[in-house]
């Protein structure tokens, strides 16, 4: 069956807008700066700003900036950093690169975020860093992570990479740490025409250390103080970026606006199985996905109901499908099936809506016709 619904459509942000996109691009080749150009070293400011924060520097990808953020915050070798076990690989690939050594933990079952309970257990006299991950575009609590972190005089480095002007406690994604990574992929709430990310951080020792890390470990050309690498963000990607973030708080709220819709719709389904997770942010929530839980409660399985919303024309995804402890590349870490079961519960379970502005309301209305049809 045709799609009816497809699961993003970046059409409908970037149209209304592409001519002036198309004149970004055009003053950077125009410029010939392509690389550390104008253009990247205004939205590093603009967006840094936005986060609350008085530094951005873009790298090129949101794992480059976990592992050249985590280096520049003084973390590698023989420290250990805490994060969840239900994450992108990407966050786990951020603390290996860095040299440090990841430890897992568990998340809570019902926001799909790092358990902070389970994080202090973890903690030991090797442990420098907490890494929480703003999953699903919702903040780990700003005040309860900074009591813990104070608690045990650690750093908090936020993964971002979902969390674009989330907020919560009166603290923006991005400040609430030292430091925070971003991604720029080009379906994040804030995303590129490619590969991007950023590293944004109230720390002047910070930032000027990660401009280095980023240009080959070099403070100034030919002078190579550091073991650095070559992570920048393009010029171009950084104009496109500049043009978009003026539009980002309007495309944020749509998303909530479509997230509470969805909540009232799917209301009367939690009895039947259907369980969105929660929300502890309230319009904070920049929900760059809509996620539900097919429990066991459901009458089918995840794998039929996904297949029954297709044959409807309803495209949806997993995020994620398997746990960073149980991924083949890193059983080395030594962790086991079983060992963190809220983790390995959610990924049986969950499913990710459509989401994304410009959903209609009659699509959305479209989606959840289609999920009673699958679970009655």
């Amino acid at each position: 069956m045709p799609v009816t619904v497809p699961f993003v459509d970046l059409n409908l942000q970037h149209q209304p807008i592409q001519s002036q996109i198309e004149q970004a691009i055009q003053e950077v080749l125009h410029r010939g700066d392509f690389i550390l150009g104008q253009a990247l070293r205004e939205f590093e400011s603009e967006f840094a700003k936005a986060c609350g924060v008085e530094h951005g520097i873009g790298v090129a990808c949101g794992t480059d900036a976990i592992a050249l953020g985590l280096n520049a915050c003084g973390i590698g070798p023989g420290d250990e950093v805490i994060l969840p076990a239900n994450t992108f690989i990407a966050t786990l690939i951020g603390v290996l690169h860095a040299g440090a050594t990841p430890i897992l933990v568990e998340c809570d079952p019902d926001t799909a975020l790092l358990d902070l309970n389970a994080a202090e257990k973890a903690i030991t006299a090797k442990t420098r860093a907490l890494l929480p991950v703003h999953l699903y575009g919702q903040l780990v609590s700003p005040a309860q992570l900074q009591d813990l972190a104070n608690a045990h005089n650690l750093l908090i480095f936020e993964d971002a990479a979902q969390a674009h002007l989330a907020h919560r406690e009166g603290k923006t994604a991005g400040s609430v740490g030292i430091a925070a990574g971003f991604s720029f992929y080009p379906s994040k709430n804030l995303g590129a025409f490619g590969d991007g990310g950023m590293v944004v951080t109230r720390d002047e020792a910070i930032a000027t250390k990660m401009r280095t890390l980023r240009n080959y470990g070099a403070p100034q050309k030919y002078r190579h103080t550091e073991l650095g690498t070559n992570s920048r963000l393009d010029t171009i990607q950084a104009a496109i970026l500049k043009t978009k973030l003026p539009y980002l708080k309007d495309w944020n709220q749509a998303r909530y606006a479509c997230a509470q819709h969805y909540d009232a719709l799917l209301e009367p389904l939690q009895e039947k199985g259907i369980v969105p997770i929660r929300n502890c942010s309230g319009s904070g929530h920049v929900y760059h996905l809509y996620v539900i839980r097919v429990t066991d409660k459901c009458a089918i399985d995840k794998a039929t109901f996904q297949e029954k919303l297709a044959s409807l024309g309803i495209q949806s995804g997993i995020h994620y499908p398997l746990p960073c402890h149980l991924q083949p590349g890193y059983l080395h870490l030594g962790y086991k099936s079983g060992q963190f079961p809220n983790a390995e519960m959610l990924c049986e379970q969950i499913v990710s809506l459509p989401m994304y502005p410009g959903l209609q309301e009659t699509q959305i209305e479209q989606v959840v016709d289609a999920i009673k049809s699958a679970v009655d």
